[in-house]
Parts: C-alpha cells; sequence; structure tokens
C-alpha cells in the first residue's frame, strides 16, 4: 500500500505525459480512491468489533462484581444464621450434657446399690436357710451314737438327718480332707449335695467325691463321679479338672487308654493356656502320643489339685 501512494505522489510529479499515459494515471487515481475507501471501511469494521468487545468485556466484569456481591451477601448471611444457630442451641445443649450426665450417675448408683442389695438379699436367704437347718437339727430327737468303722472298713455313710449349715459343713469337709480325713470328708461331701446339691459349691464337693475314688484306685467309681461333675454341673469352675482327672482314671482302665487320651484332647482343646492343658500334654506324651497344642501356663506341680 505505501509502494503505491509512493507511485503515485512520484506520478503527480512528473510534467504531464501522453494521452495514454494520462488514461494509465486515472485509474490508477481511481484504485488509490477504491483502497483508500476499504480503509476507511476497515478501520470503521475494527473500530465497531473492538467497541463490541469492550462493551462485552465491561458486562462480564459487572456481572463478575455482582455476582462477587452476591456470594459475600450469601457468605455473610450464613455465617449470621449460623452464629444464631450456635448462640440458640448452646444454652440448651449444655443443659442437655449436663442432664445426660447426671443420669449416668444416677444409673450408676442406681447399679451400685442393686448390687449391695442382690448381696445382701443373698446373705440373708443364706441365713435363713441355715437357721431353718439350726432348727431342723434342734427339734430332731437326738441319734444314737454310732460306731466307728476300724482298720479298713467301708468309709462312712451320709447321714439321713437335718443338715447343717451350707458353709459350716463345707468348711468341715474342706477341713477333713486336707487333714487327711478322707473317709470323713466323703461323708460331708455327701452330705453337702444331699443339702445343697444346687449352690455354687456343689460341684467341688461333687468333684472331691469323684477324686476320693481316684485315690482309692476306685477307678471306674471314680469316672462315673467325674461325668456327673460334667454333666450335672456343666461349665462350672471343677469342669478343667474334672476332665483332665476323668482322662487319667480312664488310662488305668483296661483298654481304655484311647478314651483317656480323649479327654486329654478335650481339655487342650476347651481350657487353652491352663495347667490343666499343660498337665494334659504331658499326659498324652506320656502316652506316646503327641500332644495338640502346647498350652502355656503359669508352673504347677503335676498331679496337683486345688482346694477349692
Amino acid at each position: 500500500m505505501k509502494a503505491r501512494i509512493l507511485l503515485v505522489c512520484v506520478l503527480l510529479a512528473i510534467p504531464a505525459p501522453a494521452p495514454a499515459v494520462d488514461k494509465a494515471i486515472q485509474e490508477l487515481q481511481r484504485d488509490i480512491a477504491l483502497l483508500q475507501q476499504q480503509i476507511k471501511d476497515l478501520q470503521r469494521s475494527q473500530d465497531e468489533k473492538l467497541a463490541a468487545v469492550t462493551e462485552i468485556g465491561r458486562q462480564a466484569v459487572d456481572a463478575a462484581n455482582r455476582a462477587s456481591t452476591g456470594v459475600a451477601v450469601i457468605q455473610s448471611n450464613l455465617d449470621k444464621s449460623l452464629r444464631e444457630q450456635q448462640t440458640t442451641l448452646a444454652g440448651p445443649l449444655a443443659g442437655v450434657n449436663s442432664r445426660m450426665t447426671e443420669i449416668s450417675n444416677n444409673v450408676s448408683t442406681l447399679t451400685q446399690a442393686v448390687s449391695d442389695l442382690t448381696s445382701t438379699l443373698n446373705r440373708m436367704q443364706a441365713q435363713i436357710t441355715d437357721i431353718n437347718n439350726v432348727l431342723k437339727v434342734m427339734s430332731a430327737p437326738p441319734k444314737p451314737p454310732e460306731q466307728q468303722a476300724s482298720g479298713g472298713g467301708q468309709p462312712p455313710s451320709a447321714s439321713d438327718g437335718p443338715c447343717m449349715p451350707a458353709s459350716n459343713l463345707y468348711e468341715n469337709a474342706i477341713r477333713d480332707y486336707r487333714t487327711g480325713k478322707n473317709d470323713m470328708a466323703l461323708s460331708e461331701f455327701t452330705d453337702y449335695l444331699r443339702c445343697y446339691g444346687n449352690t455354687e459349691l456343689a460341684p467341688n464337693a461333687q468333684f472331691y467325691i469323684a477324686y476320693y475314688h481316684f485315690g482309692q484306685k476306685n477307678f471306674e467309681d471314680a469316672v462315673r463321679e467325674f461325668d456327673l461333675v460334667l454333666e450335672k454341673y456343666p461349665d462350672n469352675n471343677k469342669t478343667s479338672q474334672a476332665l483332665l482327672w476323668k482322662g487319667r482314671a480312664l488310662v488305668q482302665m483296661p483298654g481304655h487308654k484311647t478314651d483317656g487320651a480323649n479327654e486329654f484332647r478335650e481339655v487342650i482343646k476347651r481350657f487353652p493356656r491352663t495347667d490343666e492343658a499343660r498337665m494334659a500334654c504331658d499326659d498324652l506324651k506320656s502316652l506316646g502320643l503327641n500332644c495338640p497344642a502346647a498350652a502355656s501356663a503359669a508352673p504347677a506341680k503335676k498331679g496337683t489339685v486345688r482346694k477349692k
């Protein structure tokens, strides 16, 4: 474009040419005029588009400003609403927490009171039972004195008379058992089961009766009595010991070593990590059998029986 303008200026500076040259100049002038008009139209179009783009940008900025203002207003309203809710609920929630704490303390106190009351009632029931037994003993006619069996005689049988108080009867039996008066202890344990067969210490009494027969090498009777511990009083504190000693009694009986080994395995399965499981494992090894699971327990002398 600059080249054409320069050409026009040069031509204008040249002296008037011939007619043919004049015609060319005229055509060139028309082209220049047309070109100038196109430049003006292009400039106008660019100005209009720039103005339109500027307006769109301004509108976008205005819209963004309005949106930002709206978001700020919403955020402010939300914060205000949350503060109002916190202020409104803080008091009731504090009261509810305080009330729940009070209720929890009251429930704990009530639970302890019920536990104390239950213990008191149990003691009263035991005392009433003992009083009734004492009254029966006092009202019963005196029995003629019995002659004690001598030497290798049979152990004294259980009495059919009124029962002594439960605690006294059991303590006497345990004392006689510990001091080696096994026959007397057997009679007292038998009396205890007759009078108090459903009490907490009844499984213990049954176990000591079975253990008495084991000590006398009456292994068949011992197995039968140990079975009573397991069947009549399931899951008691003597269950593991009854299984162990039943197995030991079976091992002593001809043809029952396999049955005894099965009892040892049952001890290990049901009562792992106990003294009884460790002793059952040792008994299996003494039979030449493998122990299915080693039990870690506190050191205990093999063959011992816990007293209570």
